[in-house]
């Protein structure tokens, strides 16, 4: 705009008749030429200012994407961690729950070990006379086991029990009769001598089942515990309590194990 005005102002001093003197017309020269000048830096400038203005508008629109995508981050971030905490509170309620019903089952436990533990100091107590003749209690594995070797119930080679057995099975019947939540199992137990002799008896698996039955019969029908309560099994000569091949081991291997175990139909219910 200014180089317009420079010029229009030479035509208007030409066409005026005006003459310039070589001074005033090189003063307008440089005038000019500063004119110039200053128009090019300022065109330069407006270029540069273009161009950072694109720069910026670049880096904003690159700013707003990444800050959209920051933002979709967050936005699912903070999603998995709603989810996870839903999470950690089902694990901690389940883990609450866990720990409650273990609470119960050591209790159940707890009672049982304490009832088993009763139990035997009865028998103990009740059959103490006969521990000198072949009879023992001791707990194994949560369940009572009273052990009464053959000689204390029967004679060589009978299924018959003897009177001093009778005993020894009216004592212990004292004690199951008072604790109508215990289970019983009577075993019998052989040695590893074949059975010869004995006529209906083939073997040492009948010797063993008939001798359990026995027992069992006593104390059903002649000592009255419930029948539903009573199981007869018999082992033969597999499971010993002594390996050696000597009269003093095959005599404790010949025995009746009367097993007596809690009913647990509580401790059932709790772990289904």
């Amino acid at each position: 705009m200014n180089k317009l005005v420079f010029l229009f102002f030479v035509v208007f001093c030409l066409s005026s008749c005006v003459v310039l003197s070589p001074k005033k017309y090189k003063a307008l020269l440089a005038e000019r030429d500063s004119l110039d000048t200053g128009l090019n830096e300022a065109n330069t400038r407006i270029e540069s200012l273009e161009e950072t203005l694109f720069r910026l508008r670049s880096d904003t629109a690159l700013l707003h994407s990444e800050i959209a995508d920051l933002n979709s981050k967050i936005k699912g971030l903070n999603s998995n961690n709603a989810t996870l905490r839903a999470s950690s509170s089902k694990l901690s309620d389940d883990l609450k729950s866990r720990e409650a019903r273990l609470k119960e089952v050591e209790d159940v436990l707890r009672k049982r070990d304490e009832a088993t533990l009763a139990l035997k100091d009865k028998l103990q107590k009740a059959l103490l006379g006969f521990q000198q003749s072949g009879l023992s209690v001791e707990i194994k594995n949560g369940k009572v086991y009273v052990s009464l070797t053959d000689k204390l119930l029967f004679s060589t080679g009978s299924i018959v029990i003897d009177d001093k057995g009778k005993q020894a099975l009216e004592g212990l019947a004292t004690v199951l009769k008072s604790q109508p939540e215990i289970n019983i199992s009577v075993e019998g137990h052989t040695d590893n001598q074949r059975v010869v002799n004995l006529g209906q008896i083939k073997d040492n698996w009948d010797l063993s089942v008939l001798r359990a039955t026995s027992v069992v019969r006593y104390l059903t029908e002649v000592q009255h515990i419930e029948n539903a309560r009573l199981t007869a099994t018999g082992k033969g000569q597999y499971q010993p309590v002594e390996d050696a091949n000597t009269p003093e081991a095959r005599s404790r291997n010949r025995r009746i194990e009367i097993v007596l175990s809690p009913k647990l139909d509580e401790l059932y219910n709790l772990i289904k």
